[in-house]
């Protein structure tokens, strides 16, 4: 039996997720469509399509796990992911292993209350469903009994990139004193989640015969405000003086008119005209995880941009 774990995608989770395995001494092979700009210690890296079997069978031809960080372009998600998913999944029953999936709250859809991996997948717009589907096609080859398999769900990333809201955003214009204009409602309470503990967690699931066959979402703090976010990655830059605006519901719909970006993200605008928040008591209580505290998420983020200067 093969000790390798290939990780698709080198992205947000991906690199974070070769990483924390190769310190722990795991074999790691680094899937992605373009050649790294850096190396990792201790991990191979290769490149190849990851809606390719066959590529993906001559990047790592047996495994033990597959984790799938991969991420098609947002507003190509309803086209790209069943290509992506379809490929991953046999690769990963091809080759033997176990599938471990990066995943997100959409395909749950609006709903009301605290959310649980209990609450069914009632996405309505095409990226929740996209989503939705990955996930209840991988499930089905479990319970066949052909390919173990789980997925971890995290709510939006604390992170310095461009696809973070409290990212390129905000911190570079905290730092040059420049106003700050965010998407959504600034006043509503929202899970907020750390790629550090969705790499984490991903890790854990892959060595616990318990997690297989159901969801699990990634440990995260307490539920703030976009305003509050702010507030604190501020007081962690020591900016006392600044301006956070909305963008406002009807500039969404214009700018929705000419970005297929916004036209995504503005069906998806639910998650922030209300409360949006997150249970992970599921994966605290069984494997004994927590969230990375809050202090540490806030410092992290402003020291990867302040080492960029």
């Amino acid at each position: 039996m093969s000790d390798l774990n290939v990780v698709i995608g080198n992205g947000t989770i991906g690199g974070r997720l070769a990483r924390i395995l190769a310190a722990d001494g795991k074999r790691v092979v680094l899937v992605a469509r373009s050649a790294a700009t850096e190396t990792i210690p201790g991990v191979t890296q290769e490149v190849a399509d990851a809606t390719s079997i066959e590529a993906l069978l001559s990047a790592a031809p047996k495994a033990k796990t597959v984790f799938n960080c991969a991420n098609p372009p947002y507003n190509e998600w309803q086209t790209e992911w069943p290509k992506l998913a379809n490929a991953v999944n046999e690769y990963a029953m091809r080759a033997g292993a176990d599938l471990v999936i990066c995943s997100n709250l959409y395909g749950y859809g609006p709903y009301d209350g605290e959310l649980t991996e209990n609450q069914p997948l009632n996405a309505t717009w095409r990226n929740g469903q996209a989503r939705a589907k990955v996930w209840k096609e991988a499930l089905e080859l479990h319970t066949a009994g052909k390919l173990r398999v789980t997925e971890v769900r995290g709510s939006d990333y604390i992170c310095a990139n461009a696809q973070s809201r409290m990212g390129d955003r905000v911190v570079p214009n905290l730092m040059q004193g420049k106003p700050i204009q965010l998407l959504g409602a600034l006043d509503q309470p929202h899970s907020w989640t750390d790629p550090d503990d969705v790499a984490r967690l991903m890790k854990t699931l892959a060595e616990d015969d318990r997690s297989w066959g159901r969801p699990w979402h990634v440990p995260s703090n307490e539920p703030k405000t976009q305003r509050q976010v702010v507030a604190d990655i501020a007081t962690e830059l020591g900016v006392s003086s600044y301006r956070v605006s909305a963008v406002g519901v009807a500039m969404e719909a214009i700018l929705g008119l000419f970005s297929p970006m916004m036209r995504e993200l503005n069906r998806g605008s639910y998650q922030f005209s209300k409360p949006f928040i997150v249970s992970s008591k599921a994966a605290t209580e069984t494997f004994g995880l927590k969230a990375k505290p809050w202090k540490k998420v806030i410092r992290d983020l402003v020291i990867e941009y302040q080492q960029r200067r």
